[in-house]
């Protein structure tokens, strides 16, 4: 299906909710290091409730690491600064949605590296800077998944 990759994830709750979110969305979570918690920490636990079996979850040391095992995949820099909506993009099979740190978002020279297309936003009102981390993680997911019929969902 696709990848959630979390770029030097910050907060234990956000990442519990996307470990539940991709074990019932059907896709593969990727944890780009350094992490701003211990994946046993007990509020990532609770978040994650018991999906965390149910979830792949992979950890690469650096984004180096991370980019070369996501080779030949087209990555999505999922951020405020895109140069269009979420809804413009037309998704494939094994994509990658990459996603920044919640205090800092992606860093320029990961946007600046993404081809133009593959930097997508959510849109927002004017005033606003930002949603929370697993919000934004499951409106462009599912985005995704619904492009291709929900596949596999009951």
């Amino acid at each position: 299906m696709f990848h959630i990759a979390l770029y030097e994830p910050e907060i234990a709750p956000n990442t519990g909710n996307i470990i539940r979110l991709c074990a019932n969305n059907g896709s593969q979570l990727h944890l780009i290091e350094p992490l701003g918690f211990d994946l046993e920490e007990k509020k990532l636990r609770r978040a994650g409730l018991d999906y965390r079996d149910l979830t792949s979850v992979k950890r690469y040391p650096n984004f180096d690491a991370f980019k070369d095992a996501m080779a030949g995949k087209r990555i999505f820099a999922c951020t405020t600064k895109g140069s269009r909506p979420h809804t413009e993009a037309v998704y494939q099979p094994d994509d990658v949605l990459l996603f920044g740190p919640e205090t800092r978002g992606l860093p320029m020279e990961i946007i600046n590296a993404t081809p133009a297309e593959q930097r997508i936003r959510i849109p927002m009102v004017e005033t606003s800077r930002s949603l929370n981390l697993s919000n934004s993680v499951a409106i462009i997911s599912y985005e995704a998944w619904r492009q291709h019929g929900f596949g596999g969902a009951r």
